[in-house]
């Protein structure tokens, strides 16, 4: 689906801002109809040598838009934008 919307949330097992993320990223993917995922960088050496250092990650679609923390209205602003 090419208009599909795509948040992803790359961060790693005990980061209590990744915890912190995921209930963002939950609640306005559920809020506005859109998909998300979650990827684990210890489980992939590019993105952990990419992203170790600014975990979590929120993408959208492939594009970095975020990291470190995220903002709920900035998060639900650039996926309006996209739609």
């Amino acid at each position: 689906m090419p208009d599909a919307i795509v948040i992803t949330l790359l961060g790693k097992p005990g980061c209590h801002l990744c915890d912190d993320a995921r209930a963002v990223i939950e609640r306005v993917a559920g809020d506005l109809g859109v998909a998300w995922e979650e990827r684990d960088i210890t489980r992939s050496e590019a993105d952990h040598e990419k992203y170790w250092e600014q975990i979590p990650v929120t993408l959208i679609n492939g594009v970095q838009h975020d990291f470190w923390r995220v903002d709920e209205g900035r998060l639900r602003a650039a996926v309006a934008k996209l739609r």
